[in-house]
């Protein structure tokens, strides 16, 4: 019933027609569910094929069934290697003096000539094939986008890998600060007037669409705008920087984007061509080859797998920059490592726990608040460290560091190298493109961001000779997982070397922590808490999302 001087009807109504109404519903569902089970399931669509008006259509049917044999004689010949395997186990169970040497002649009469072939595939160390692929986007680029995350810029940037791209003289070297948005602004201008005094930077905050496909170009006007935060900033200035130099040279250039694991090189690419057309998502290193992605008839974008980390980095460094998902690293070491280089104060508001006073007692405030425990009411230590580190390595997460005090040219450059590398560019135009985005770009307040200090420069890995090699029990596991081979896209990630784990007591570990200064706590935790093996089942999987890799 309308009432008097209202616009508009009340929609309250009595308890009863309520309940009746929410009866009628469910008699109409458990209506509609057994009619639905008396029709069963509907026959699946019948796959149409390739239509006969497809140009190439032979070739299409003849590479599907190639691919499809491939298939079929890879799924035959992991069963053979697995009957072999069983076999060479059984006699050495049986004849305990026979050599392992003695049973390889039985292997090639299995394989009939194709078990020669499959461990050049299966067993070459992924880490050599990034070196390859990275070596190969390098030497066909002729400028060399090296992107940053603008939490850490001077930790994601690799002296070796900018010594090798300028070392011809012919190459440009451009440094783009991705996740500007996580940074406050006045720590974002401060890090753009640091590194721009020694490389062309280009601030930039890749889109975080979650939509399949194409990206939205353009709106209707019926729908609403999208949030700030959806929309990709940076790119008009970068788009018209790599204009310019094209233009300048008079040809086609091809761009090689390099940088660290989840940097956002991918999202980078993504958002250029405005198409979902490179791999994004949680894990570390997706990209395992070079991806050739055409921008237009100019500008080819050329995407590089992620680089290589030295061991002989900080543990910090290996923490943030290692290329592993969350359940090959060991996440209470470098968790404790990420946690020493941080602000202690502001990690506590930021996360909602008490002071601590070492990472044992973080980890577990930190997991009895998440709700994180095992059987019998313990608190997961692993599963809270793995949600740390998760956010830390994430998109999510607004931490900043500061830049160095006073500005130094980094050895492998001199005042020839960097005039040489500017040249061509139009870093006027730039340095107003810049100012605009940073206008943009709505960061958090200072006062609700984490103070880390960085570790410096990370050095890494672009020799194949310097790879280290591979612990005899990694191969066996990937032996044992069937290890992909060359020819198929696999999604598995890389094993990072294994360490040895020695026993140690609690007590112990903070005793070790309390008589350290603050600046070597986290890597003498990281070596003496961690390796207490803990013995029960493992946690739960958790599903942290981001777009960034």
């Amino acid at each position: 019933m309308k009432r008097p001087k209202l616009k508009k009807a009340s929609k309250r109504m009595t308890c009863h027609k309520r309940y009746k109404i929410q009866k009628k519903v469910r008699e109409h569902h458990r209506k509609l569910r057994k009619e639905a089970k008396k029709r069963g399931r509907k026959k699946p669509r019948k796959d149409p094929g390739v239509p006969n008006s497809a140009p190439f259509k032979e070739a299409l049917l003849r590479e599907a069934e190639l691919r499809k044999q491939r298939l079929e004689e890879l799924k035959q010949q992991q069963k053979l290697d697995r009957q072999k395997e069983q076999e060479k186990k059984r006699k050495l169970e049986i004849n305990p003096g026979v050599k392992p040497s003695n049973l390889e002649p039985v292997k090639e009469e299995f394989g009939h000539g194709r078990a020669k072939d499959k461990p050049k595939s299966g067993k070459q160390n992924p880490k050599k094939l990034y070196c390859q692929e990275l070596k190969k986007v390098i030497e066909a680029s002729d400028v060399v986008l090296e992107v940053l995350d603008a939490r850490d810029p001077l930790g994601c940037r690799c002296p070796q890998v900018e010594e090798a791209i300028i070392q011809d003289g012919q190459k440009k070297l451009v440094l783009v600060l991705n996740k500007s948005d996580l940074v406050p602004k006045e720590n974002l201008e401060n890090w753009l007037n640091y590194l721009k005094k020694e490389l062309p930077t280009v601030v930039f905050r890749a889109s975080t669409n979650k939509d399949k496909g194409k990206i939205i170009k353009h709106l209707k006007v019926r729908k609403r705008a999208p949030f700030k935060s959806e929309v990709c900033v940076g790119k008009d200035s970068l788009w018209k920087l790599l204009r310019g130099f094209q233009e300048a040279c008079g040809k086609a250039i091809q761009v090689g984007v390099i940088g660290f694991p989840n940097v956002g090189k991918s999202s980078i690419i993504n958002n250029l061509k405005q198409e979902r057309i490179c791999n994004v998502g949680i894990s570390m290193g997706l990209t395992r080859c070079m991806h050739v992605v055409p921008l237009d008839k100019q500008i080819t974008v050329l995407d590089s797998p992620s680089l290589i980390v030295s061991p002989l980095n900080s543990a910090s460094a290996l923490a943030l920059r290692s290329p592993a998902s969350i359940e090959v690293v060991k996440p209470v070491e470098a968790a404790s490592a990420i946690l020493a280089q941080a602000d202690a104060r502001q990690v506590v508001l930021k996360f909602t726990v008490p002071d601590f006073k070492n990472p044992v007692e973080f980890f577990t405030s930190l997991a009895q608040r998440r709700g994180l425990h095992r059987k019998g009411g313990s608190p997961n230590l692993e599963g809270a460290a793995k949600l740390m580190w998760s956010e830390w390595t994430g998109a999510s997460l607004g931490y900043y560091c500061h830049p160095p005090t006073s500005w130094t040219p980094s050895p492998h450059f001199n005042e020839g190298i960097l005039t040489n590398v500017k040249q061509d560019l139009n870093l006027d135009e730039l340095e107003k493109n810049n100012a605009h985005s940073i206008r943009t770009i709505r960061g958090p307040r200072l006062a609700s961001s984490i103070l880390f200090q960085s570790s410096g420069l990370t050095n890494g890995i672009i020799e194949e000779k310097d790879v280290p090699e591979e612990l005899p029990k990694q191969k066996e596991k990937q032996q044992e997982e069937g290890e992909n081979y060359s020819d198929l896209d696999s999604d598995q990630e890389s094993v990072e070397e294994a360490a040895g784990e020695k026993s140690l007591d609690m007590s112990g570990a903070e005793e070790a922590w309390e008589a350290l200064p603050e600046e070597s706590q986290a890597d003498e935790f990281a070596h003496s808490y961690i390796s207490d093996k803990m013995t029960e089942e493992e946690d739960d999987a958790y599903d942290f999302s981001t777009d960034y890799v």
